[in-house]
């Protein structure tokens, strides 16, 4: 089931971990000395071409009855939006930018353009996702409380509805988002929790009802009064550009959180946890999709999930070259880096998504080894000491080489064998050496 131990999972000591911790620091220390007018001008730049994208989008609205202008104004809206919520809104509220001092592109004074409240989001995903990253029952965006995405959670008959489920809340990625900080079931009972919920409906209807005019009434209606516009063409252009922001947004983000080796964590793990088990756990629970110039804008830079998790407030136009040393690190401690092209990545969560909605009696591989779910648990057949230096090559074995001679064991028959014998001879000798 879920991770209950890291080291052992990961196979490695305390003090392996610890310079893991140091290592990693490091490379922190060393971009935040670096940033400067460099990034700010990212940043900037980054905006105005936002907006301005937002501004051709309504007016090639208003501008012309033909069908192809719509779709040309839909498009360029749609893509407005989606650099806005991934590139602007999400990297602006996690604090990449506040060393700027810019009130205008501060965390505390963002607000971006979806239903969502950034002061609710900054609560649920800033400090509850990215603290509890993947540790179940403490990180809501395991599932968004809708999914069954790990066998830890118990299967239950709503469960069948997952494929279904998460097709919704693609289409409204933007009100899952700005629900999940409102737990419904305290609403109405008595006690501090309840006036903290009622707090946050209020927030969030506030918003959500300013965002719902600006998007469906307000610019409608300001189009409408173009001779080449109408308000019901508008209307469906905001529609159809918030859907594809919502879909993109949803792809994106499930690529870093649910493919294959994107792992799950016990509470226990959060028991004396230091800087290196924090980071160490954000590198297991995190997986990256391969993207170009083009795809890391578009993604907001998410292509690179394991190092925004591991620097969820560094500039994200510094991920890139961030990426390099972090797989130095992952390839100097054995570690797996996960990742692939977005189609396998998106693919691979679809497929969690759509095998988690039978019952565990109709799925394949053990709960101690699947895809979506594993624990160190599943190294029980290899030998004690494994973890170390390997004496025949002279070269670090950790968590990779361990997942592929696990794998390697289950796959050959004659490795098996071999293994089992072995296996057995120990057993033998240990009782020899018992009874003198």
């Amino acid at each position: 089931m879920a991770i209950t131990d890291i080291p052992a999972f990961a196979h490695l000591t305390d003090a392996d971990i610890e310079s893991l911790g140091v290592e990693l620091d490091a490379i922190r220390l060393d971009i935040e000395d670096s940033r400067g007018e460099r990034d700010a001008r990212y940043i900037r730049r980054t905006i105005a071409a936002q907006r301005a994208l937002e501004v051709a989008g309504r007016l090639m609205l208003a501008g012309s009855s033909r069908r192809s202008a719509w779709w040309a104004g839909t498009v360029t809206l749609a893509l407005a939006k989606i650099i806005e919520n991934m590139e602007v809104g999400h990297n602006v509220t996690h604090g990449q930018w506040d060393w700027m001092n810019d009130p205008e592109i501060h965390s505390s004074t963002w607000e971006w353009d979806m239903s969502a409240a950034s002061k609710h989001w900054r609560f649920s995903h800033n400090f509850q996702h990215h603290k509890y990253t993947n540790i179940l029952d403490m990180d809501d965006d395991v599932g968004y409380t809708v999914l069954r995405v790990t066998r830890d959670q118990p299967w239950e008959l709503f469960n069948v509805g997952n494929v279904l489920f998460n097709a919704i809340l693609a289409l409204g990625f933007e009100w899952g988002i700005g629900l999940q900080s409102i737990e419904f079931s305290k609403v109405f009972k008595a006690g501090p929790d309840r006036d903290i919920n009622r707090l946050r409906v209020r927030e969030f209807s506030a918003k959500a009802g300013r965002q719902v005019l600006k998007d469906y009434v307000a610019f409608p209606a300001l189009t409408s009064l173009s001779p080449a516009a109408s308000y019901k063409s508008t209307l469906k252009a905001s529609v159809v550009a918030n859907v594809v922001r919502n879909v993109w947004a949803n792809a994106v983000i499930f690529c870093g959180h649910f493919p294959d080796g994107a792992e799950k964590f016990a509470k226990t793990d959060m028991v004396g946890e230091t800087r290196g088990r924090w980071y160490l756990r954000q590198m297991l629970g995190s997986a990256n999709f391969d993207a170009g110039p083009t795809l890391r804008f578009m993604s907001g830079n998410l292509c690179h999930q394991i190092e925004h998790h591991l620097y969820p407030d560094l500039p994200s136009n510094r991920l890139q070259e961030i990426s390099v040393r972090v797989r130095q690190v992952c390839a100097k401690y054995d570690l797996p880096y996960t990742t692939g092209s977005f189609l396998m990545q998106y693919g691979k969560a679809w497929r969690t998504i759509a095998k988690l909605s039978l019952p565990d009696r109709y799925l394949r591989d053990t709960a101690e080894d699947a895809p979506e779910t594993r624990s160190e648990r599943m190294f029980t057949e290899l030998e004690p000491g494994f973890a170390g230096i390997d004496p025949a090559t002279g070269r670090r074995r950790g968590l990779k080489t361990a997942i592929a001679t696990i794998r390697q064991r289950r796959t050959d028959p004659r490795i098996n064998q071999d293994a089992q014998w072995v296996g057995i001879d120990q057993a033998l000798t240990r009782r020899w050496f018992t009874r003198q």
